[in-house]
């Protein structure tokens, strides 16, 4: 754990760095769970530790905004125990943390198709939001059912039913149909367990976001790694295609 001094350190490097918007691909909890002998199930429980962890973390280092991708358009294709296992673990999660991460004056928004979650999901869901909507600490995001081709198909949809017309769309428009329409792009992407790709995350987004990949499996992702990120990202000069 950080002391105080180090704590304050990753906060004016947050601040001077402009650091606003931090996503992350939450990859390896199987892995883990495989290489420490155990069923996927518990490197699912134990990537809800992670998270918390991180949680905690980017509220110490003054970080805005915290956008986790947690399931995908694609993670249906998983055998049905485990998609079953993590919808349960996800409704779980939500409901008995609600009260503390409303406590911390957590926002919470979930980003994706909703409409393809069951219902029951789908309630607990917009129930937090609803809990959390006034509050002003950290912004979490966590992406469920999503899949970014999918939300620029879905944005370009939107556009057709409202009838914009081609002359009229442009960039600012486009972002403002999508699912982070009220939220800043990620300034940095992190991703976990060493895969090197974006996995349909967040396309149009990360745009400029600088990348961070780090071998370390979600489960074992804490305050040291979040901190470790940051400080990367102090070393990069952003250009912007500049």
């Amino acid at each position: 754990m950080l002391n105080t001094l180090e704590k304050n350190e990753i906060k004016n490097i947050v601040e001077q760095t402009k650091l606003q918007h931090i996503a992350i691909i939450m990859d390896g909890n199987r892995r883990w769970a495989k290489n420490n002998m155990l069923p996927s199930a518990m490197g699912h429980k134990k990537g809800v530790e992670a998270l918390k962890k991180t949680l905690k973390a980017a509220h110490k280092f003054g970080v805005k905004y915290l956008t986790l991708y947690a399931f995908s358009t694609e993670n249906w294709n998983r055998k049905q125990e485990e998609v079953d296992f993590l919808m349960g673990l996800l409704a779980n999660t939500i409901k008995t943390q609600l009260e503390e991460l409303n406590q911390n004056n957590v926002k919470l928004r979930f980003i994706g198709y909703l409409k393809a979650l069951n219902p029951t999901l789908q309630e607990i869901l917009a129930q937090a939001v609803k809990t959390t909507e006034n509050n002003t600490g950290v912004n979490l995001q966590i992406a469920i059912n999503y899949g970014a081709r999918n939300e620029i198909t879905n944005a370009i949809k939107e556009m057709m039913y409202q009838g914009v017309k081609p002359e009229d769309i442009n960039e600012e428009l486009v972002s403002k149909f999508l699912y982070t329409s009220s939220i800043p792009d990620p300034d940095l992407l992190i991703r976990t367990g060493g895969e090197m790709r974006i996995s349909n995350y967040l396309l149009w987004q990360i745009a400029y976001s600088e990348l961070y990949i780090t071998k370390t499996y979600w489960p074992e992702f804490d305050e040291d790694a979040l901190k470790n990120s940051i400080l990367e990202f102090a070393k990069r000069q952003r250009r912007w295609g500049g």
